[in-house]
């Protein structure tokens, strides 16, 4: 299971993921990277067939400017992806003799970022249409998005939107952690982009564990209010 998810705050963008890929095909699970730069100041994560992504990371690494400087951002992305996607689609061998749980190669793209002071997340799902989702200001991708678009909706009333891009950190951090905890595809570690019109930055692994510790504090200050609910 995959699960990719980006998060509007009030002045930034975060773009979180997982890092556990599941090959039914072949019974095996493996981590691997699922969040890559797009320019300075937007990355990019998908869902679905690895070798559509790599085609995807490759085209996106090649041309950042490109796409981050088109006059519709949506349609730059839709532009490179939709070829690859019809590539592989063309040349996909569906019923493959001895192998009865290969699935299709769907495969969804999301980007988040800025163009200037403007933020944007955009998904391409795996028909190559466009989906802007700046206004709801949440989207995830991937076989994990049903659920981790559940945890947001529990987490709503916490107004990420008007929050510092740091608390959009540990919300994220705290979506998949829940993901993690009731789901044995998703797995760690995690992967985070936290992006502002100052540019892109990707986690560390120290920066995650600080984030880690902010929920622990969270969950136990949420502890304390529902011990004095009744008081």
């Amino acid at each position: 299971m995959t699960v990719v998810l980006a998060l509007r705050c009030a002045n930034g963008v975060v773009l979180a993921s997982d890092s556990q890929i599941t090959d039914p095909g072949r019974g095996l699970t493996y981590p691997a990277q699922k969040l890559h730069t797009l320019g300075r100041h937007a990355a990019w994560g998908g869902s679905g067939s690895r070798a559509v992504l790599y085609d995807v990371e490759q085209v996106f690494t090649a041309q950042p400017d490109a796409v981050l400087e088109a006059a519709n951002v949506g349609h730059a992305i839709q532009e490179r992806v939709l070829p690859i996607l019809k590539h592989h689609y063309a040349n996909f061998i569906g019923d493959v003799p001895g192998q009865e749980t290969g699935g299709t190669p769907a495969t969804y793209v999301l980007a988040a970022g800025y163009v200037g002071d403007a933020p944007f997340i955009i998904d391409i799902d795996p028909n190559g249409l466009i989906g802007h989702h700046e206004e709801t200001g949440f989207q995830a991708v991937g076989s994990g998005a049903a659920m981790a678009q559940q945890a947001h909706a529990l987490l709503a009333h916490f107004g990420m939107s008007e929050r510092d891009v740091d608390y959009g950190v540990v919300a994220a951090l705290r979506v998949l952690d829940a993901l993690d905890a009731s789901s044995p595809s998703v797995g760690g570690p995690m992967d985070f982009c936290r992006i502002t019109p100052e540019g892109a930055h990707h986690l560390s692994a120290e920066e995650v564990d600080e984030a880690r510790q902010h929920v622990t504090r969270w969950v136990e200050l949420e502890r304390r209010a529902l011990d004095d609910l009744f008081s």
